[in-house]
C-alpha cells in the first residue's frame, strides 16, 4: 500500500471482537447510530477509536469532501464520460437547475399516470415492465418490497433475454388490458428491444386494436423511442446524468409509482432526501454511509476479504442482495484509478447474500466455521410486514440477532473440534423501524452514498460501467459472423449449440 494513510491503517493492532466491548466500554455509543428510522450498529465489527482516526486521514488525503461536493453541484464526477452524475437531483438535492428540470419530469409522469387512471388508455389491469440492470434491478426491488402496502395493479418485471421469462409473465396476462413499459436508458438495449418486439407481437397476435398506444417509454433518449414507434406523449424522459443503476428515482421508477400510487412514489423519494442531506452535510464521524466504507476498506483492502454477505431478514428486502450486486459491484469493480493508474490494492469485494432463516439453512456452515472470513451485514425489520401470529416475527429477529452474537463470540470445544467456532467474525446489523416507502428510501440512498465514499477511498470512478462492454461488443459479432476468428472452444460451442461453422 502506497498510501500513507493505508498504511498506517494497516500497521495498527487488530483487536479481537471477543473482548473489545470488554477494553471499549463505550462503544456502542460510539459505533451505534440512529439516523430517521434507521438504527446502523457496527460494534461488531474491528473498528476502534485508532482506526476511525486513521480512516479519517485517509478521508482528508483522498479529498473526499471535494469530491462530495462535486457530486452534489452537478459537476462532471464521471470524468471517464465527461458528465455528472445527478441522481440525488431526482430526490430534489443537487444541482438547482437539475432538481428543477427533475421536478418538472416527475410532474409530467404523474400527469400521465392520472391520465392513465383515469382511462385514457383503455382498461389496465396489467403492468409488463420490461428492462434490464438498473432499468429492473431498482423498480422490481420497490414493488416487491412495498407491495403489500396495496399494489393496485398486477405488474411483471422481465429483464432476461430468455423468452421463458418474458413468456411467462405474458401468460399470467390479458394482453386486452395490459399496459407495457419499456425501459432502456438508450432505447437501444439489444436484450430490452427484442423483449419489447415480442410483447408487441403477443398483443398483435392477441387482436390488441393498437399495440403501440399501450406502450410507455422510459428513456434518456427519446428520439430512439419515437423511432421505434412510441407517441411523444407516452415518452417519459429522464436526464442523461443519471446512471442506469441510480435511476429508479426518475421514469424508471414508473411501474411502482403505478402500482404502489404517487404518494408512496413521492415518499420514496423524500426518505431517499432525508439520506442525502444526511451524508452531504453531517461530520464525518457522524456519516453513516462514510463509516459503512471505513468497515468495507477494512475488510477488503487489510483483511483481504473478498467477499461480503448480505442478509435480509424481512421476506419484503428478498431481492435487497440481488440490487445491491449491481449497485456495488457494477460501480467499484474497477482496476484504475480516476487518473488512469492501477487501483493501490483490491477493488470491491464480491457481494453476495440471501434471505434469513432461510441462509442460515444453506450457507452459514461456512460463515461460522469455514476458513474464508466474510463480513455479514444483517438487516431486519422491528415491525413485522404480515398480519400473521407475531411468534413468526419474534422467532424471525432472535435468529438475526443470535447469528450476529454467534459470529462474534464463538464456542471452544477441545474435545471435539468439529464442534467449536472460532467465532471474532465481523458482523454489521442494520435495523430499521418499519419497511414503509420514505424507510426504503432512504435505505437505498444510504447503499449509493456508501457506494460512493468506497469509491472516493479507493480513489476511483464508480459512475462508469465500461467492464459490461466487451462481453456485448463479441455476442454482435458472433451475430453477425457466426463462428469466426474465435478461441477454439468458443467456435465448438457456437457450432454445437447454433449449427454455426466456418
Amino acid at each position: 500500500m502506497t498510501s500513507p494513510a493505508l498504511a498506517a491503517i494497516a500497521a495498527l493492532p487488530q483487536p479481537d471482537l471477543k473482548s473489545i466491548f470488554t477494553t471499549d466500554p463505550d462503544r456502542l455509543s460510539k459505533l451505534v447510530m440512529t439516523q430517521g428510522a434507521i438504527r446502523f450498529d457496527w460494534s461488531k465489527t474491528h473498528l476502534t477509536d485508532a482506526l476511525m482516526d486513521a480512516f479519517l486521514t485517509l478521508t482528508d488525503e483522498q479529498g473526499f469532501a471535494r469530491r462530495r461536493d462535486a457530486l452534489f453541484a452537478g459537476a462532471a464526477v464521471n470524468n471517464t464520460e465527461g458528465r455528472a452524475a445527478e441522481h440525488p437531483a431526482e430526490r430534489g438535492e443537487g444541482n438547482a437547475d437539475s432538481v428543477a428540470h427533475a421536478k418538472m419530469l416527475h410532474a409530467r409522469m404523474r400527469g400521465l399516470i392520472d391520465a392513465i387512471e383515469a382511462g385514457a388508455l383503455g382498461e389496465i389491469r396489467h403492468i409488463l415492465h420490461i428492462g434490464i440492470g438498473g432499468s429492473a434491478l431498482g423498480p422490481n426491488l420497490i414493488v416487491d418490497a412495498l407491495d403489500g402496502d396495496g399494489v393496485r395493479y398486477d405488474v411483471a418485471i422481465v429483464s432476461n433475454v430468455d423468452g421463458t421469462a418474458l413468456e411467462r409473465a405474458m401468460d399470467g396476462f390479458d394482453p386486452q388490458f395490459t399496459l407495457i413499459a419499456i425501459a432502456s436508458k438508450t432505447f437501444t438495449t439489444s436484450e430490452t428491444m427484442l423483449n419489447a418486439a415480442s410483447a408487441i407481437n403477443w398483443m398483435v397476435e392477441a387482436g390488441v386494436d393498437d399495440p403501440y398506444g399501450r406502450v410507455i417509454a422510459l428513456t434518456a433518449a427519446p428520439d430512439k423511442a419515437m423511432e421505434w414507434g412510441v407517441d411523444e406523449t407516452r415518452i417519459l424522459p429522464f436526464a442523461e446524468s443519471v446512471g442506469g443503476r441510480y435511476s429508479l428515482w426518475s421514469s424508471i421508477g414508473f411501474p411502482a409509482a403505478m402500482a404502489l400510487g404517487w404518494d408512496a412514489f413521492e415518499s420514496l423519494l423524500e426518505g431517499a432526501a432525508e439520506m442525502d442531506r444526511h451524508f452531504r452535510l453531517s461530520d464525518p464521524r457522524e456519516n453513516a454511509p462514510l463509516i459503512a466504507a471505513f468497515v468495507d476498506q477494512y475488510y477488503t483492502r487489510v483483511m483481504g476479504c473478498q467477499t461480503r454477505a448480505v442478509f435480509a431478514y424481512d421476506e419484503r428486502l428478498a431481492l435487497l442482495p440481488s440490487y445491491l450486486q449491481q449497485l456495488e459491484m457494477e460501480s467499484n469493480g474497477k482496476s484504475v484509478q480516476t487518473d488512469g493508474s492501477p487501483v493501490d490494492g483490491p477493488s470491491a469485494a464480491i457481494t453476495w447474500g440471501g434471505v434469513g432463516t432461510d441462509a442460515q439453512h444453506a450457507v452459514f456452515q461456512l460463515l461460522h466455521q469455514g476458513t474464508i472470513i466474510t463480513p455479514v451485514e444483517f438487516i431486519a425489520s422491528i415491525e413485522q410486514g404480515h398480519t400473521l401470529d407475531p411468534a413468526h416475527h419474534r422467532a424471525l429477529l432472535v435468529n438475526c440477532f443470535a447469528q450476529g452474537a454467534a459470529l462474534m463470540q464463538g464456542k471452544a470445544n477441545d474435545a471435539d473440534p468439529a464442534r467449536a467456532y472460532p467465532g471474532n467474525r465481523p458482523s454489521t446489523t442494520i435495523l430499521l423501524e418499519d419497511v414503509t416507502p420514505h424507510v426504503l428510501g432512504a435505505l437505498i440512498a444510504f447503499y449509493e452514498h456508501r457506494t460512493f465514499a468506497n469509491a472516493v477511498l479507493m480513489g476511483i470512478n464508480p459512475f462508469d460501467q465500461f467492464g459490461v462492454e466487451l462481453g456485448k461488443e463479441i455476442a454482435k459479432s458472433i451475430e453477425a459472423d457466426g463462428a469466426k476468428g474465435f478461441d477454439p472452444s468458443t467456435m465448438a460451442l457456437i457450432e454445437l449449440a447454433l449449427g454455426e461453422g466456418e
